[in-house]
């Protein structure tokens, strides 16, 4: 639904973290988004390019860099005819496999899965703002993630705190947002321990960090221990306890993932 308040019209906006690691071309990455399953995010933005109608999409489209592929890319999706669209410019920035709107609208955040940060044995996150005209991303700052390859990441619905899900470093961390959108340094940290029965899981591999219903718990998905790991969310803090049920146990060898 378009709804227009004074000048600004509401525009859905799509958020989506695809890899195109691999793919011969863009036009394949088109083809595969335009089939997945999308998650849709409701914000207010300026109205361009004469899209006054429903069913206009901004669609930000994380990749792992390299070969052909730089960084963030826009689209604009109108789902009345299915016709999907390149918008501005990429947004260069290095493997952001995974993005995220916050609920303002305003600032987008993208993991950039790496296994080294400034020396330290870690990747990082990375927050922008959101030109409210053009769509166009703005880098405000970058935070380690005390982890190596992060691979996603969450924010809580009042959009206080923003946490991420290492792979490689088999452990979860979480930031406050700052009256500007930028991140603060980690205000929480965890890490996990133990193995499971398959080669891969010679050691913890945080997969998928995701925010319960009613914004109290948070379910890690840890591929290398077989375990959905819960931790209590405080938003106002920014901080992850263990939840007084710590893990649900899967089937050895299954290696949770979503």
């Amino acid at each position: 639904m378009v709804a227009i308040v004074g000048e600004f019209v509401r525009i859905e906006v799509v958020t989506i973290g695809i890899n195109l690691f691999g793919m011969t071309s863009m036009k394949t990455a088109i083809a595969l988004l335009t089939c997945a399953s999308m998650l849709l995010m409701t914000t207010t933005i300026r109205a361009y390019h004469g899209h006054k109608h429903a069913g206009v999409y901004l669609v930000y489209v994380g990749t792992y860099t390299g070969g052909d592929s730089e960084g963030i890319y826009a689209f604009t999706f109108d789902s009345n005819t299915g016709e999907l669209k390149p918008h501005g410019e990429v947004t260069k920035t290095v493997n952001p496999s995974f993005v995220d709107v916050h609920p303002n609208g305003k600032y987008l955040y993208a993991v950039n899965e790496t296994v080294e940060y400034k020396g330290e044995k870690a990747g990082y996150i990375t927050s922008f703002s959101i030109d409210q005209q053009s769509g166009a991303l703005t880098e405000l700052n970058q935070q380690s993630t005390k982890g190596g390859a992060p691979c996603h990441l969450c924010i809580d619905y009042t959009g206080r705190t923003v946490m991420v899900a290492n792979y490689v470093g088999g452990s979860v961390a979480a930031y406050r947002v700052q009256s500007d959108g930028s991140l603060s340094a980690p205000s929480s940290f965890v890490q996990h321990t133990g193995k499971s029965v398959h080669p891969r899981q010679e050691a913890p591999h945080g997969h998928s960090i995701d925010v319960g219903p009613w914004n109290r718990f948070v379910a890690v998905s840890d591929l290398g221990l077989d375990k959905v790991l819960v931790y209590r969310l405080n938003p106002r803090k920014g901080t992850l306890t263990p939840g007084k049920y710590p893990f649900a146990k899967s089937e050895a060898g299954s290696g949770p993932r979503h």
